[in-house]
C-alpha cells in the first residue's frame, strides 16, 4: 500500500511542480498556458499573412511576442535574464 501511495504522490507532482515553481495552482496554469497559446496562434496568423500581404499586420506579431515575454519572463524560480539586444527589436 506504501508503494501505491508514493507513486500516486510522485504522478500527482508531475502535474503540480512546474506550476508551483511559478506560483501558481495546477487549473491557474493551465488556463494561463490554454491563454498564451491563443496569443501564439494570432501572431503566427498575423505573420503569416503579412508574409504574402507585407502592408498588414506589420508590427502584430512582434508586438505580440514581446508583450508574452514581458508578461512571462519573471515568474517564479524559471526566471532568466532578458536575452540581450530583445527589447530593441521591433
Amino acid at each position: 500500500m506504501q508503494v501505491l501511495k508514493g507513486i500516486s504522490m510522485s504522478v500527482a507532482s508531475m502535474f503540480t511542480s512546474h506550476p508551483a515553481k511559478v506560483g501558481e495552482t495546477y487549473f491557474g496554469h493551465m488556463a494561463f498556458a490554454a491563454w498564451f497559446s491563443s496569443r501564439l496562434l494570432l501572431a503566427a496568423g498575423a505573420a503569416l499573412v503579412h508574409a504574402f500581404l507585407p502592408f498588414l499586420f506589420e508590427t502584430t506579431a512582434s508586438r505580440i511576442v514581446r508583450e508574452l515575454y514581458e508578461r512571462t519572463h519573471n515568474r517564479g524560480t524559471h526566471a532568466t535574464k532578458e536575452p540581450a539586444g530583445l527589447m530593441d527589436r521591433a
